[in-house]
């Protein structure tokens, strides 16, 4: 597969394309990027920026097709308005890259056809098709909630899908690639509503969530679903950052702390770098029925099949291997076997397990290391075969470096 960089920065921008259109988008490229001497370019220089912004990427919109949004289009209406701004957006500067609006959800009705009505309109004009997954659990089915990803997985192959089938319509060698520029775990806040107490208030505490072990282990599980599709996965951005549904909280006058989803984003951006390698899981499987995630009980995707053992494997440019592994029994625990005997010498440099007796724990304000990640005890490698036992509900990282 193909070289993955997980969690470098890069400035990215969203146009509005509800209620603006073209010509404020190719206004905003101008004052963003371009040097000077023109009218847009002056006032940014005027407001204190001499040098461009310069950013590369550009979403032509938002979940245009969210009945939630102001101005909601049809994938008709919409993908004629992103066709003509990503025109003029490139016509003040040609080394943009644009991403074009996917469905909001797999679940929206128009899903499919969304895609593939918007991409007849922008295929030779974009580079991406965004795409969009918030994890829940509505069910409170913990066996569930973790095969979510894999319908995490499933949405990407479908999307991949209907791009290509765009593509061979035009007889086009292009590959569109997709922007996964929201994804994380989000429900408990969902329908979170702050109260407005005056006209200029300061920002309330909203939509922060609180992250249990659980949640880390269905984290870990996308963060693999995006790793393992790096190939046409280009970009994913984790929503949000700091306390809006956050791997980082804080609180004033009470410092900082870590979420237990913290963990999973740190170890996919520190080992998470090389080539992805198509791993070969040969697992015991179990099925499972997630909710969708709007939360309404009756409405049910079937996750058939899915292994225990959810792994992304990563080589290093200078040789090294590093193993992303997700225990989703909640039971036993797991002897795996990796045989990496293609790689030369190798030696156990990192090992790390995330895990909790109560998937319900949380680091807080007062117990901030309640969940942390912890050696892992039982592993080994030998003549190009690795050796591990992972405990149940665990998420675990093994490097191994080239001697």
């Amino acid at each position: 597969m193909d070289w993955c960089r997980a969690a470098d920065v890069a400035p990215m921008m969203a146009v509005n394309l509800g209620t603006r259109g073209g010509d404020a988008a190719r206004n905003l490229v101008e004052y963003c990027n371009h040097p000077g001497g023109t009218a847009w370019s002056e006032l940014r220089r005027k407001h204190g920026w001499q040098t461009p912004h310069g950013i590369k990427l550009w979403c032509l919109g938002n979940e245009m097709d969210g009945p939630w949004q102001i101005e909601q289009k049809s994938a008709a209406a919409y993908g004629a308005v992103a066709r003509e701004a990503a025109k003029m957006m490139r016509w003040v500067d040609p080394t943009i890259e644009l991403a074009a609006c996917g469905s909001s959800l797999r679940n929206m009705p128009s899903f499919g056809q969304w895609e593939e009505t918007v991409l007849e309109h922008t295929f030779d004009y974009v580079d991406y098709i965004s795409i969009h997954t918030y994890l829940e659990n509505y069910s409170q089915d913990t066996a569930s909630f973790l095969a979510s990803t894999d319908l995490m997985d499933s949405f990407i192959d479908e999307v991949v899908v209907l791009a290509d089938a765009v593509a061979a319509k035009r007889r086009s060698k292009k590959r569109l690639m997709l922007s996964f520029d929201e994804w994380n775990v989000w429900y408990r806040t969902r329908n979170e509503v702050a109260p407005v107490v005056d006209r200029w208030p300061v920002a309330p505490p909203i939509l922060e969530e609180i992250y249990t072990m659980e949640d880390a282990l269905a984290f870990g599980g996308a963060c693999i679903s995006l790793l393992n599709h790096a190939d046409r996965v280009k970009v994913a951005c984790l929503a949000q950052l700091v306390n809006v549904i956050a791997p980082i909280m804080t609180k004033a006058g009470a410092g900082a702390w870590r979420q237990t989803i913290f963990f999973p984003f740190a170890h996919m951006s520190r080992f998470g770098r090389g080539r992805i390698l198509r791993a070969q899981v040969e697992s015991e499987a179990y099925c499972a029925s997630h909710n969708n995630p709007d939360g309404r009980p009756a409405e049910t995707f079937p996750v058939p099949d899915v292994p225990y053992l959810k792994i992304a494997a990563v080589a290093e440019q200078g040789g090294g291997l590093s193993l992303f592994l997700l225990n989703r029994d909640l039971k036993q625990e797991m002897d795996v076997s990796v045989e990496a005997r293609s790689f030369g010498p190798l030696t156990v440099h990192e090992r790390l397990e995330l895990r909790h007796d109560d998937l319900m724990a949380a680091n807080t304000e007062n117990t901030p290391d309640k969940v942390k990640p912890a050696p892992l005890q039982s592993v080994a490698f030998d003549r190009g075969r690795l050796q591990a036992r992972l405990k149940p509900a665990s998420w675990n990282v093994v490097y191994l470096a080239a001697d």
